[in-house]
């Protein structure tokens, strides 16, 4: 009956073939990856702090320590994500994007009613929870959306880390310039407005979307890089575009026509990456289509015989495992708690699939951890006291904002750049990741000495190093964790890496870049603060503190060389032959289960090989 039926196939209509084309780009890998771009470029509002900070400084009254102790909740609320990882690995990713939305609306609504007097003055602790949930809410995001493209696309992780990273980075420049659109830029404190509600929006409407999936059958484990460098070509034409307008903004006042305008342009280049997300998944359609006609030809009556062979191992090897299991219960039982302290401290080769606890109390991880410290802690203390940076060395308001404008962009290009690099660096020479990373950190130090020492004009090149090695840092670092650690657990060790940039903030940014500042403030005001906002003005305000942040930078680049010196066999083999080892094995099992479902009959007359055409 299975051969008549084949016989008997109608050729599919041009409505059917448009309605798999439909349902292959909305089920499809790469409509995943860039509903991962959506959300990623709308969730880095906590890189824009410096533009909303002199309102929240201002209309609460805060002076310099208490802003950076507020912004220090912020950076741990946006990189303690280890709850959103552990709630990641035993739920779908769409529970975890759909608590980073109420998370986000709750925080930055919270924020938006205190600045602009629509609740009662909030106490200290109250903002501090505040901000501290709604930028939470960006480590929901990246764990929902980044950790899911990553293990979609296993052997093109650093690529896919650059370019999501990237849209987190331009995500600040974007932000600027809807709130510009939708409100015209009169009041900064709509922005804040515009953070609590665009990041929940993005993330509701693709919830379903981002998913766990399957390669296609009859595709290797690695893909083709031709449609990254296009989504890469895409993100270097918005960032482009952004820093054209940013610096026609400081030349040009834009009327309210030419503003929506602009936020218009900004979303159709938000869009067109869907035209290359279109060609892959026809592509796939095709490669499933030949796949699907070359079982049908070779489909016999082996079929069923081969079937029930592998039922009838499957059957036998169930009975054998249930009588064994029974006796190996008893051993297992006895030995569990020594045998799980001796495992953490043996752990496997590096790349193989880590445990948590493995991973935590490696060597490896640690001495990451720590110049993660030193080097985001450092630039991150810049980027969030930009705003104050500029205004005690002199600049007018214009040139703060586009510091952190071109911050946002050179961030994105940053972090594109670590990842398409790194890569490139790593498969054709062997260059390990730790060592790139030892480069970003020594290259930070020469943005921290211009501010240090106050050159004229300089902050304009200080804010384009500080952005793009704060930005090269992040996919760097994840993707030495994915290397080293393994996938499996992926989830909770990438939000254990941020944990380290909260800590590194305080410790630079409230210890010594804030206390510095109001000592500093206070000298001279002549002890009259009284612990107040009061301004400080020229270059000692921050000299000290970025000297400070300089050394500690050094030290960080020379614990980061430490690993790269551990890891340098490691690289030197192929980091990826495992997940080239698997994927023959997976394919064989997904092509068997295919040709059961690839014979049902609808109608008596229409198969609909639903499996061949849609990725799981």
């Amino acid at each position: 009956m299975a051969f008549t039926s084949f016989n008997r196939t109608k050729p599919p209509s041009f409505k059917t073939n448009a309605t798999l084309l439909a349902t292959q780009v909305l089920k499809g890998r790469w409509f995943m990856l860039y509903a991962c771009f959506l959300i990623m470029s709308s969730s880095g509002a906590t890189y824009i702090f410096g533009i909303y900070s002199k309102d929240i400084k201002s209309s609460l009254n805060y002076n310099q320590q208490t802003l950076n102790t507020l912004s220090f909740f912020k950076d741990l609320g946006a990189n303690v994500g280890i709850l959103s990882g552990l709630i990641n690995e035993i739920t779908p990713p769409f529970v975890v994007l759909l608590l980073g939305s109420f998370m986000n609306l709750f925080g930055y609504l919270m924020i938006y009613f205190s600045i602009t007097a629509r609740l009662p003055r909030p106490a200290f602790w109250q903002m501090c929870l505040y901000i501290c949930a709604g930028a939470n809410s960006q480590s929901f995001a990246n764990t929902g959306a980044l950790v899911t493209a990553v293990k979609n696309f296993p052997a093109s992780r650093g690529i896919v880390l650059g370019l999501l990273k990237c849209f987190v980075g331009l995500s600040g420049a974007i932000f600027t310039q809807l709130y510009l659109a939708f409100y015209g830029g009169d009041d900064s404190k709509s922005l804040v407005l515009l953070v609590a509600w665009l990041p929940a929006a993005v993330s509701l409407v693709f919830v379903y979307t981002v998913r766990i999936m399957e390669p296609p059958r009859g595709s290797g484990v690695g893909d083709s890089a031709k449609p990254f460098y296009y989504f890469l070509y895409l993100a270097v034409a918005l960032g482009g575009y952004l820093l054209v307008i940013i610096v026609v903004e400081k030349v040009v006042s834009f009327s309210r026509a030419e503003m929506i305008a602009n936020g218009a342009v900004v979303i159709f280049l938000l869009v067109i990456p869907v035209a290359v997300v279109v060609k892959e998944e026809v592509n796939s359609l095709k490669q499933s289509m030949a796949v699907t006609e070359q079982r049908r030809s070779g489909i016999d009556a082996s079929c069923e015989e081969e079937a029930n062979q592998r039922k009838t191992i499957t059957d036998q090897q169930s009975i054998d495992g249930a009588s064994s299991g029974e006796e190996e219960t008893k051993t297992i039982t006895e030995h569990k708690i020594i045998s799980h302290l001796i495992e953490i401290f043996r752990p496997p080769a590096r790349g193989e699939d880590y445990s948590i606890l493995q991973a935590l109390f490696s060597i490896d991880m640690l001495i990451l951890f720590f110049s993660t410290i030193c080097g985001v802690g450092g630039t991150l203390t810049a980027i969030d006291n930009m705003g104050q940076i500029g205004e005690s060395l002199g600049y007018p308001s214009r040139s703060i904002n586009t510091f952190v404008s071109l911050i946002s962009i050179w961030n994105a290009m940053g972090r594109v750049a670590a990842g398409f690099i790194s890569e490139i660096f790593l498969t054709k020479y062997k260059f390990p990741r730790p060592l790139m990373l030892t480069v970003v950190l020594l290259l930070a130090c020469s943005g921290h000495l211009l501010i240090a020492f106050g050159v004229p004009n300089s902050l304009y090149i200080a804010s384009v190093i500080i952005g793009f090695c704060f930005g090269a840092q992040w996919p760097l670092l994840f993707a030495i964790i994915s290397e080293l650690f393994g996938l499996k657990y992926y989830s909770t060790l990438y939000n254990f890496g941020g944990v380290a940039s909260p800590i590194g903030s305080y410790i630079l940014n409230v210890r010594v870049a804030g206390y510095l500042y109001d000592r500093e403030a206070e000298r001279q005001s002549g002890g009259g603060g009284g612990g107040k906002d009061v301004t400080c003005v020229g270059v000692k305000c921050f000299q000290l503190s970025f000297l400070i942040i300089t050394a500690a930078t050094v030290i960080g680049a020379i614990v980061s060389l430490v690993l790269a010196v551990r890891t340098r066999k490691f690289y030197k083999g192929d980091i990826y032959a495992r997940f080239r080892k698997e994927a023959p094995e997976e394919a064989m099992e997904r092509g068997s289960s295919a040709d059961k479902v690839g014979e049902k009959r609808i109608d008596g007359e229409e198969i609909i090989m639903e499996m061949d055409f849609t990725v799981r």
